[in-house]
């Protein structure tokens, strides 16, 4: 296909200059140019089935984030940008940026309450890497279900400055059980499970609270097998660990604390004499993120991010997992779309504005490349970025359209900041593609809060213009059984289109697109 697009360039090129020498004019004559589709076209099933069977191989034994796999996809991916001609990302121009990490094991902790000695997994575990430290304390501050928003606080009569913390899992309702915070029978984010507890942390912290204990029976038995004693390893930014203890306590703990506090919703100061001695035991490593940039040609300072995450979960009992869909399907389509805006600059028509392509690591483990780019070391200003279109599954077809022909993609996240990019994306499909948009995964409702897990919730956080793609769960998601015979490779294709389609318009409109819902 590249020879193809080469030669049609080539034969415009010769035309061009035929009809030229007719030309009697002074003025320089124009050359035709090739359009989008052009470089769409570039994008083949074919090329993306070549760079997956290889990504996706046995040989990069499943892409696990810091494990030699891992460093094999990494250079796999900066090779491909160089045969391409796009430079490294970094300032220096190389292609790597470097992500600190550090896996960990059960942390070491000492905690009495009043005299009683409590025991880690036991009693309580621990949600972060905290810092290593001692504290005591002569009270606890209970602050009901640790919310703040403009229809309910809970911290409007506290100050929590440096003390310990006790809230409960939950939110208020009225007698009737309506929720205080939406005003209806919508429970709202902070008694979402998948966000309650960070909610809720990340607010104490901005409070200055030194350490929380954070009471959700109905999820600390489920837990506790994953932070306790028996835990399996997690992986966390290195040296990102906070400056606040955070727990999960049981009915044990926070009633010595507060016996009622199953009923009681009331904000209070506990007298309460409390020692606490914490020490984190961790591993420390490195990982990758892969970044590669085309330079906008009429505003550089405007960038497009479009994303994947290159990890996946390794090896398991002696069995590879793959990760063909989950993500390999992403990261080639990202290495063909990177080849589309390549071919348009060598054409002499590059995007107007810069676009950034970013393969992140540490997706499986909790978003974590994704999250050092945004949080911690953004190469590029978050405040010139225009959007980011995150590719996380695009190669299969779900149960839910399996007696379709598998033309759909879902759509998560388009309309949460920007009605403009909502918009654009909907007249792009239409214009180029008419895949069917499914919705059904962007519904605020939605249990299973997509739109919190993969890599564009870093940058949707901070108020960018995002969409996510993804062509749902199936049998295979995370399972030794995603392989790359099993992509449907005409699909992925047409979605990979898609998001150049729409990435091109982005970058070559005359004005940024518009923010219009951030929070």
């Amino acid at each position: 296909m590249r020879k193809l697009i080469l030669s049609i360039l080539v034969a415009q090129l010769f035309w061009a200059c035929g009809s030229q020498k007719t030309n009697t004019s002074s003025s320089e004559p124009s050359v035709p140019l090739a359009d989008e589709t052009t470089y769409a076209a570039t994008i083949t099933s074919q090329e993306l089935k070549d760079h997956l069977y290889t990504y996706a191989s046995d040989e990069f034994e499943g892409r696990e984030t810091g494990a030699p796999g891992q460093k094999m996809a990494v250079n796999y991916i900066r090779e491909e940008y160089k045969k391409l001609g796009i430079k490294g990302g970094m300032p220096d121009g190389t292609y790597f940026q470097e992500v600190p990490l550090e896996v960990l094991d059960t942390p070491e902790v000492n905690l009495t309450i009043n005299g009683q000695e409590f025991k880690i997994t036991d009693n309580f575990i621990s949600l972060s890497s905290a810092m290593d430290g001692s504290l005591n304390a002569n009270e606890v501050v209970f602050a009901g279900y640790g919310i703040e928003d403009s229809n309910y606080s809970d911290y409007s009569q506290l100050d929590v400055r440096d003390k310990v913390v006790l809230i409960k899992s939950g939110e208020p309702k009225t007698e009737n059980g309506t929720y205080i915070i939406s005003g209806d029978s919508t429970p709202s984010k902070w008694s979402n499970f998948r966000q309650e507890f960070a909610s809720k942390r990340d607010l104490a912290k901005e409070k200055g609270a030194k350490c929380v204990f954070y009471y959700n029976p109905q999820l600390y038995e489920m837990a506790k097998g994953r932070f306790g004693s028996n835990r399996r390893k997690s992986m966390s930014l290195k040296g990102k660990s906070g400056d606040m203890f955070y727990f999960m306590v049981n009915s044990d703990l926070a009633q010595a604390i507060l016996p009622e506090i199953d009923q009681d919703e009331t904000a209070k100061v506990i007298p309460a004499k409390l020692s606490l001695d914490y020490k984190n035991v961790s591993e420390e490593f490195s990982s990758e993120n892969v970044l590669a940039y085309i330079p906008g040609s009429e505003k550089p300072n405007e960038f497009i991010v479009i994303s994947a995450h290159l990890d996946h979960e390794g090896i398991k009992d002696g069995k590879v997992y793959n990760g063909a869909d989950d993500d390999g399907s992403g990261t080639v389509a990202v290495l063909e779309i990177a080849e589309a805006f390549q071919t348009a600059v060598k054409n002499g028509q590059g995007p107007k504005r810069s676009i950034l392509f970013l393969n992140v690591t540490g997706e499986e483990k909790g978003l974590l490349g994704s999250r050092y780019y945004t949080d911690f070391d953004p190469v590029y200003p978050l405040a010139n970025t225009v959007a980011n279109l995150n590719i996380d599954m695009i190669g299969r077809v779900d149960p839910k359209h399996d007696d379709t022909d598998g033309n759909y993609v879902y759509l998560i996240g388009s309309d949460k900041l920007s009605t403009e990019l909502h918009n654009i994306s909907e007249e792009v499909n239409k214009k180029y593609l008419n895949i069917a948009f499914d919705y059904t995964f962007n519904d605020d409702n939605d249990p299973n809060r997509f739109y919190y897990r993969s890599d564009h919730y870093n940058f949707a956080k901070n108020n960018i213009p995002v969409i996510f793609y993804f062509n749902g769960t199936h049998e295979d998601y995370h399972q030794p059984s995603d392989t790359p015979d099993k992509i449907r490779y005409d699909l992925l294709e047409k979605r990979t289109r898609l998001v150049f389609y729409t990435a091109w318009e982005i970058a070559n409109r005359p004005n940024r697109i518009v923010v219009d819902k951030a929070e």
